[in-house]
């Protein structure tokens, strides 16, 4: 028997240290070839590191919440053969690779699995996991449980490792509300409290948005927008067209309606270098969406939407949440953006003071469409009204322009032929 020391990968772009986010091993656990043994965050994604080899995990190389240099011991594992490090180095290696233990913050760990169940097993009971876990599954599955609102962390995976199957979502729907206490009194007193460490992609959220929040001078903008034209349209090219090009949601038009609108207000699609003291303006529209992800908020790039057709946003947009959401989505997803679109969809709510991401200088917000009736030509009538809320760096958005530029928007979504004439 040998060991084998995986040592902390080069990410690339001259990162020279990571984050540790998550194990999904623990010291005994046997591992196969290509299984993801652990997540490290970098400034903004999430990077699987898997096992290049067969074998029991025996030492570990820090705990979530780290950050550890490249190059540095990640994992060492016991394998058939020599391994890639000598005999007589490997009680160093151990030594070093073994972290001490901490008080306050305890890794999550991944309770061992045999290679497989029989789908029964699946249903027993929903699976004790840190929340800060990501379990083995594929992007396929991960879609299943979103759209059927499953946490995954509370799954038990039937698949090899542990990998949980479209089979084990089905077992774990089945039970219903038999996941509930029997006998449970909803108004007893209780006096539990839960300690979560900010650790991976919600200390990056934090850090970005304390920055943000510190650094700019945030003011809001909202105006409420009659979308009744635009929506009526949205569902006829849906009803023509949705079975061959798919179907629109709102955000296809919403971001045509930044793109044509910013030809006129340049400033607004722009960087801001507060230390170097200079405002890049730029041709590209590069829209960042916000998108909700199991690890926290990340906000993938529609690259050049102002070179895209209305399906090939939408197209574009829905690719790149899936890769989000997943946790697939590569640093170059989810970096360079010019300006941000934010939505919450049918949560929306009235009014939003959406924060900037910086180094932008203008970031729009969505609110839910909600029916109300309007006085137009002085009848009352029923529209379909939406709020934009949206946000500017008031050291370089003058107040007048951030105004103009939310009311061509509006001029725009209200008249949606307009989006589409040269």
């Amino acid at each position: 028997m040998g060991t084998h020391v995986i040592k902390m990968p080069d990410i690339g772009e001259g990162i020279a240290e990571v984050e540790l986010s998550v194990w999904h091993v623990k010291v005994g656990d046997m591992v196969v070839e290509d299984q993801v043994l652990a997540d490290v965050m970098t400034d903004k994604a999430m990077v699987d590191i898997p096992s290049p080899v067969h074998g029991k995990v025996i030492s570990l190389g820090g705990e979530p919440g780290e950050v550890m240099a490249v190059g540095s011991i990640l994992i060492s594992i016991e394998v058939e053969g020599a391994g890639n490090t000598k005999e007589s180095a490997l009680s160093a290696v151990v030594e070093q690779a073994a972290p001490a233990p901490k008080a306050d913050i305890k890794a999550p760990v991944v309770e061992s699995k045999p290679a497989a169940k029989p789908l029964v097993a699946a249903a027993q009971a929903p699976v004790a996991r840190d929340a800060d876990e990501r379990p083995l599954a594929s992007p396929a599955v991960r879609k299943h449980a979103l759209d059927a609102g499953i946490q995954l962390r509370l799954v038990q995976g039937s698949g090899p490792a542990g990998r949980i199957l479209h089979d084990d979502l089905e077992a774990y729907l089945q039970q219903g509300t038999t996941r509930a206490s029997a006998g449970a009194n909803p108004y007893a007193e209780r006096n539990d409290e839960e300690q979560i460490p900010v650790i991976g992609m919600r200390r990056k959220i934090a850090q970005r948005m304390q920055d943000a929040t510190r650094r700019a001078a945030h003011f809001s903008y909202v105006e409420e927008i009659d979308v009744t034209a635009l929506d009526d349209l949205r569902v006829h090219l849906n009803e023509k067209h949705g079975a061959s090009r798919g179907k629109l949601t709102l955000l296809p038009f919403l971001v045509r309606a930044m793109v044509v609108a910013l030809r006129d207000f340049p400033q607004i699609n722009a960087r801001y270098d507060d230390e170097a003291q200079v405002i890049t303006r730029l041709g590209a529209v590069h829209v960042g969406v916000a998108t909700q992800s199991d690890v926290g908020l990340m906000v993938p790039v529609v690259r050049h939407a102002e070179a895209r057709s209305l399906w090939g946003t939408a197209e574009e947009i829905t690719r790149l949440a899936t890769a989000a959401r997943t946790g697939k989505a590569s640093r170059d997803e989810l970096s360079g953006s010019t300006i941000t679109l934010t939505s919450l969809g049918a949560l929306g709510g009235i009014v939003s003071t959406p924060v900037l991401n910086l180094p932008e200088v203008a970031i729009v917000g969505v609110n839910r469409i909600v029916e109300r009736p309007m006085v137009i030509k002085g009848q009352i009538v029923i529209r379909k009204m939406m709020n934009l809320s949206s946000s500017f760096d008031h050291r370089v958005v003058d107040g007048m322009d951030a105004a103009q530029f939310i009311q061509a928007i509006r001029g725009l979504l209200e008249q949606p032929a307009s989006l589409f004439l040269e």
